[in-house]
């Protein structure tokens, strides 16, 4: 079950209630992008030094569940930082780490037999042959309220952040982040605006 949308669409909120009511495992691939901007930073590489950040993702050994482990620390809150935000489109633009981490995400797929994959590209490109393809999105004001609410910050700033991502990641080279046009005809598009956790959910079972 692969879920895409930009920032502040509610994936991982969505992906998580579908998890657990369904009974299947959650992947968050964008952590796995987040912990390599981290430990990049952490480690004074430059996130925009293609050579470099491609031979840490290589060698770093990541672990996404409740909690998400680099190298064996615990790095759940430092990746959600806005040092972390700025530096990882630079990291996922990266083609070498993305054929990396693109790799063990599949990887995680076959181990578990299936599971809810939730990211930017994951029907498009990690599983187009998903069973399942869920598009989410919202209007850009209602995607920076709830950023700002999660991981704090001014909403001016938090919202000024969110477009500069956007921007990236939908102009990038290598795959880019899909709008909801862009996304396979048997995608179900949902459009959280207004609507709390639970409508969503209920709108993309109805759908299953």
């Amino acid at each position: 079950m692969a879920i895409d949308g930009p920032a502040g669409a509610g994936k991982s909120t969505l992906a998580r209630a579908l998890a657990e009511h369904l009974g299947l495992d959650r992947l968050d691939t964008g952590a796995m992008y987040r912990t390599v901007a981290w430990a990049a930073l952490d480690r004074g590489i430059d996130p925009a030094d293609t050579d470099a950040v491609a031979e840490l993702a290589r060698r770093l050994h990541i672990e996404v569940a409740e909690r998400v482990l680099a190298d064996g620390t615990d790095v759940t809150t430092a990746i959600r930082t806005p040092a972390v935000d700025a530096a990882v489109s630079a990291v996922a633009a990266n083609p070498a780490v993305r054929r990396e981490l693109v790799g063990r995400q599949r990887a995680w797929v076959a181990a578990h037999g299936g599971g809810v994959v939730e990211g930017r590209d994951i029907g498009t490109v990690v599983l187009p042959d998903a069973d399942v393809k869920i598009y989410l999105t919202a209007v850009s004001d209602e995607r920076a309220r709830r950023a700002a609410q999660r991981d704090g910050g001014a909403l001016s700033e938090v919202a000024a952040a969110l477009d500069r991502r956007d921007t990236l990641d939908s102009s990038r080279r290598v795959s880019p982040l899909p709008d909801a046009a862009a996304m396979p005809a048997d995608a179900i598009v949902v459009d959280s605006t207004g609507k709390p956790a639970a409508e969503v959910l209920e709108e993309v079972l109805t759908c299953l």
